[in-house]
């Protein structure tokens, strides 16, 4: 008797470990992904078509950190939530104006359908600049000359999203990770069809390591 249902309960094991096993796999088979042609190709708007839209519907450019916490209902406040993790910025300021909020949540929001569809484990992408003020511009250009004092990161308008780094998502089940390429190539896609539909420019960052979007 004991024999039995030691081995009854060996067969439960084995079984048990086989859906883990079978589940993890379903979760990380990726299917359907194409990703774009050429990144510079499809994400090539540059910073006169960012300032346009920029100048357009955001904000009067300021000087301090003080300035962007009184603008309650101009500037949306951006925080980590189920969407998009904001990183750890140095020489920006997490608000944006509602239209960008808007289209950020977005992007983050279609980035996690896309990756459920294509059968991955759950990712959100990283926020890694946001608002200047021309204190943070100063401060940045001491350390980078090459820091435009001409950015369309002024107007609150405009974000920039990595595509190096992503932040795994722990939601219960197995995980398994999935390289910061094939994550690329979905989060590609996703650009691809929001500037198909005129919501925003993109201009492919190859040294920052980013993708630069402005708001339409």
């Amino acid at each position: 008797m004991r024999k039995a249902i030691a081995c009854i309960i060996l067969l439960l094991q084995i079984c048990f470990l086989g859906a883990c096993r079978d589940k993890t796999m379903k979760m990380n088979d990726p299917k359907n992904i194409r990703g774009v042609i050429s990144y510079k190709r499809s994400f090539g708007d540059l910073n006169d078509l960012h300032l346009s839209s920029a100048k357009s519907i955001g904000i009067t450019p300021i000087s301090s950190r003080e300035e962007a916490e009184s603008m309650n209902g101009d500037l949306v406040l951006i925080e980590n939530n189920e969407y998009y993790q904001v990183d750890s910025l140095t020489h920006s300021l997490p608000y944006l104006v509602p239209k960008a909020a808007d289209l950020l949540a977005s992007i983050g929001s279609n980035f996690l359908d896309s990756l459920g569809a294509k059968g991955l484990n759950p990712n959100e992408v990283i926020v890694t600049s946001v608002l200047r003020t021309k204190d943070d511009v100063r401060k940045l250009r001491k350390r980078n000359q090459n820091a435009s004092d001409n950015s369309a990161h002024f107007y609150g308008t405009t974000f920039d999203v990595s595509w190096k780094r992503f932040y795994k998502v722990e939601d219960g089940r197995p995980m398994q990770d999935v390289g910061s390429d094939t994550l690329k190539l979905v989060l590609s896609e996703v650009l691809r069809d929001l500037r198909k539909a005129e919501t925003c420019y993109v201009k492919y960052e190859l040294k920052q390591g980013c993708f630069h979007i402005t708001a339409r």
